[in-house]
């Protein structure tokens, strides 16, 4: 496929353009200007008939006193007439033709049945066009060489050729303008984009025109502003997540270089292995959420594998997992029938995430239920506890935003990213009975 650049297309489009009109024009306009004439030339020799010939035929004798209707027509630059009566010989009137041509007419003449007929004549490089009138006792004949036509429609085809040529180049020069006008606007976004791409995005598109080119623009400048917030949030992600590795590498390093001096911070060095055993197990958990994290984030293009299961059974596999975490806190489960259509490895996380949550807050009891409402369905994971500060309900969601037993931070975010997935919705409410999440998805 050849690939053109837009001032290529441009000029190609008009060029394009004006060999269409001029083929058009070459085509159509010699038939329309000759029907035209030919039109005009027939109306012309109507015209004189009526006005010198008629009149004169109902009064006409050959008496030499009507000579004066020859110095008349003679005024009638470019018709002559032939006058043809029963009891006289043929009158010629106007420019003489070849007695030929004369035969052919009155022959013509005698043939035709109508009271008024058209014709033309071809006689060597030379058309003429005349009308047949019958009238008493004979006919007259008008007529007129295509000297005029053809004289008439030279100029035109110059005046024609002129005109075209100033299209010509008013075309050009709106070509010119044009590619001027279309390339100046890319060109300096298509520069600002270049700057984007070595990660220079400080400097903001600006292109007032009021057209489809600021639209573009505007456009271009909501996808820097989000480029500039991803790259902040990233680098604020990195920072975060370098300080909360930092601490337990920090402990780990400390504790193992109090052994290698022969020092044990926890007076046994049993008590001072299980804190560095401990802390690698708290790193290790760290890194796999901010592991899965990012893997959440990555699957952001591609579909859950939707299908339905039972809310019970996947409630029952989480209090499983934490039933030995905390024995004295009570878990109960509402709603076990209901299905949800979600993509069953996601929403364990989110279930676990949930519920390991509530587990640090709870006083006795957290509750799990589900249940549907028209065209939705919803969870809620319900913990005893203090109520969440009301200040802090907006940003708990947001990476690294702990709460006073939190741990990394990431628990709830990965939470939203995988309901986010599943076109679903995740609150927080502070109730009378504690504090309730409540996630919402589509049926």
């Amino acid at each position: 496929m050849i690939k053109w650049t837009l001032t290529k297309r441009i000029w190609l489009s008009f060029i394009t353009l004006i060999l269409i009109i001029g083929l058009i024009v070459g085509i159509i306009y010699p038939f329309s200007l000759e029907k035209a004439l030919k039109e005009d030339s027939f109306q012309l020799i109507k015209r004189e008939q009526s006005r010198y010939i008629i009149p004169y035929i109902s009064n006409y004798s050959n008496d030499d006193k009507n000579n004066g209707l020859i110095q008349t027509q003679h005024s009638a630059r470019d018709v002559g007439h032939l006058i043809v009566k029963a009891d006289t010989l043929p009158t010629l009137i106007g420019n003489p033709i070849p007695v030929s041509m004369l035969n052919r007419l009155i022959k013509q003449a005698e043939q035709q049945k109508s009271e008024i007929g058209d014709y033309q004549l071809n006689y060597e490089k030379t058309t003429l066009f005349y009308i047949v009138h019958k009238v008493q006792n004979g006919y007259v004949i008008s007529f007129m060489r295509d000297t005029y036509t053809k004289e008439m429609a030279k100029k035109l085809w110059t005046k024609l050729f002129y005109v075209f040529l100033l299209a010509v180049l008013i075309a050009l020069i709106l070509t010119v303008w044009l590619t001027r006008y279309l390339k100046s606007p890319l060109v300096a976004l298509g520069n600002q984009i270049e700057e984007i791409a070595k990660l220079n995005w400080k400097k903001p598109f600006e292109w007032k025109s009021g057209d489809e080119f600021q639209k573009l623009s505007d456009q271009f400048e909501h996808m820097r502003q989000n480029l500039v917030r991803y790259d902040t949030s990233q680098k604020h992600f990195l920072q975060r997540a370098s300080h909360e590795m930092k601490t337990p590498i920090m402990v780990i390093q400390s504790y193992a270089q109090s052994v290698k001096d022969g020092m044990y911070p926890k007076e046994q060095l049993a008590g001072t292995m299980d804190v560095i055993i401990d802390e690698a197990a708290l790193m290790e958990k760290r890194v796999q959420k901010l592991l899965y994290y990012t893997k959440v984030d990555s699957l952001r293009d591609e579909s859950p594998e939707i299908r339905s299961i039972s809310f019970g059974d996947l409630a029952e596999t989480i209090i499983s997992r934490f039933s030995a975490t905390l024995p004295s806190i009570k878990m109960t489960v509402e709603g076990a029938n209901t299905h949800i259509s979600v993509d069953e490895e996601q929403w364990l996380i989110v279930m676990e995430n949930l519920v390991e949550n509530a587990l640090r807050y709870a006083k006795d009891e957290i509750k799990l239920w589900a249940l549907t409402r028209k065209d939705v369905q919803e969870i809620h994971i319900q913990n005893d506890g203090e109520p969440i500060p009301e200040e802090d309900l907006a940003d708990l969601f947001k990476p690294f935003t702990k709460g006073i037993k939190g741990q990394f931070g990431l628990g709830l975010a990965i939470v939203k990213r995988i309901v986010d997935r599943h076109d679903g919705q995740i609150s927080v409410n502070n109730t009378s009975e504690g504090v309730d999440f409540t996630v919402t998805i589509p049926i």
